[in-house]
């Protein structure tokens, strides 16, 4: 079992920046690829990006390349998603997710999932 929570939501005005932090207990935290996917208010869960457990691989959703970056911290078991040049379209719940899997761009694939933090642009 792993546990997550996310922490770092907030509300931002356009263009602004934040960091999410997702922070793992339980089983070993550095074999998990970790994923973020984000849900906006009426829409479906889509994937935002993941990193691989060595953090050599790691995929973005075409929609916030070269905006969002993903990292981890395996000593602290944390992973984070820093958030630049955010839009209104970003304001969504983001989540946080685990696989086993080496890699992972659907939430099918992922066993497990943080609460989520709130994530809000305005103009």
């Amino acid at each position: 079992q792993v546990q997550l929570v996310e922490s770092g939501g907030g509300l931002v005005q356009a263009g602004g920046s934040l960091r999410l932090s997702c922070t793992a207990s339980g089983r070993t935290f550095s074999t998990y690829t970790m994923g973020w996917f984000r849900q906006g208010p009426g829409k479906e869960r889509e994937f935002v990006a993941y990193i691989g457990w060595r953090a050599v691989s790691t995929n973005y959703a075409a929609f916030v390349k070269g905006r969002f970056t993903i990292s981890r911290d395996n000593a602290k078991s944390t992973v984070f998603l820093q958030m630049n040049s955010l839009r209104p379209e970003d304001t969504a719940i983001y989540y946080c997710a685990a696989t086993l899997a080496s890699y992972g761009t659907t939430p099918a694939q992922y066993n497990y999932w943080g609460q989520g933090t709130q994530v809000t642009v305005s103009l």
